[in-house]
């Protein structure tokens, strides 16, 4: 008989904290919740994983209130593990299920690690099954936004049929995606971000959350217009990939890097032979502690780190709204002169 995705949600559900101790190992029980920095097991503190059933709220059920990002535990097996397909999702379940599950220890006691599961390998072998964007939805739907890039940012591709699980009913479909990797300095897959796109080419899918992640993600970035292993002297890094895409438009020459959430941009490993940081800022709370944390750790290494701020929401906002000769007349007050010279176009 074969068990609904409900199902599986639910019988996890009934062992959160033996689930959340094997596939969020590097968080930690506080009361009725276990907190983690976020669904991918980076340390911190930002998600939480509700234990046992409160007032009609079902055990298991988490938030990550920097994110905005929620689920079930299936969503925890299918990020911290980096699975693509649901049916990899639903065994990975199934055979815990079948475990003997340790009983719940008191909070504070000793945590045996968890050896890494295999996140970039997954986010790889997605990543190899897509095809560059030239000619297709994505490269498409990127245009609808004003994002006009080069044909050979490496980075972006497009998957025609990726898997999507809807959070609230369990149910799976595919549709098409802009994928977008994260990578390290020596250019190596760690991860990647799918965007789910509109069959009819009109943005995002109708979807609640039309964009996840999955992989190694804390440290690296979406890198466009980076040669792996090369020196950096002038980057510019931000949270999401449509802000750093949208500079980059205007400034075609300057590498850029979307670290994915503020979390992750706090994080950011700087690029060898760095010497001026250009930190992309959105108007929320959460973007603001990633820029304050990014630009102590750039002081704390001799970096000069300058924060670019838009007129409007982000500047993906600027970019269609307002138009790239007016966002590049704007980001002229705000760089150095050597760099507006060498980025901006003349004019």
């Amino acid at each position: 008989m074969t068990v609904s995705a409900s199902e599986l949600a639910r019988r996890l559900g009934e062992h959160a904290e033996a689930v959340c101790r094997e596939f969020l190992s590097n968080g930690h029980r506080s009361g009725n919740y276990w907190m983690v920095g976020d669904v991918h097991n980076t340390p911190g503190r930002s998600m939480h994983v509700r234990l046992k059933a409160v007032g009609g709220k079902a055990a298991g059920k988490w938030v990550d209130e920097s994110s905005g990002e929620y689920g079930d535990l299936l969503d925890v097996i299918e990020q911290s593990c980096g699975l693509v397909d649901f049916r990899e999702v639903a065994d990975e379940a199934r055979r815990f299920l079948s475990m003997p599950l340790p009983p719940p220890q008191a909070p504070g006691a000793q945590r045996q690690p968890v050896a890494a599961r295999g996140s970039p390998d997954a986010a790889r072998r997605l990543f190899g099954m897509s095809q560059p964007i030239a000619g297709t939805l994505a490269e498409r739907y990127l245009a609808g936004r004003g994002i006009l890039l080069s044909t050979r940012e490496r980075a972006l591709r497009f998957h025609p049929g990726c898997y999507y699980r809807d959070l609230f009913t369990g149910e799976t479909r595919t549709l098409p995606a802009l994928i977008a990797a994260v990578t390290n300095f020596d250019g190596q897959i760690t991860g990647l971000q799918r965007t789910w796109l509109d069959p009819s080419g009109q943005g995002k899918a109708q979807l609640a959350d039309p964009r996840r992640s999955l992989g190694h993600l804390f440290g690296n970035g979406i890198w466009l217009g980076h040669e792996p292993r090369a020196p950096v002297p002038v980057v510019a890094a931000g949270e999401g990939l449509e802000t750093m895409a949208s500079l980059r438009t205007v400034m075609p020459a300057l590498p850029v890097a979307a670290a994915t959430s503020a979390n992750h941009l706090a994080g950011l490993i700087f690029p060898p032979g760095c010497r001026r940081l250009y930190i992309a800022a959105d108007a929320d709370a959460a973007g603001r502690h990633g820029i304050e944390r990014l630009s102590q750790r750039a002081a704390e290494a001799g970096i000069l780190a300058l924060v670019l701020r838009p007129q409007l929401g982000d500047f993906n906002d600027d970019l269609r709204h307002l138009g790239p000769a007016h966002l590049a007349a704007w980001l002229s007050d705000q760089l150095v002169p050597e760099d507006a010279r060498r980025f901006l176009p003349p004019g």
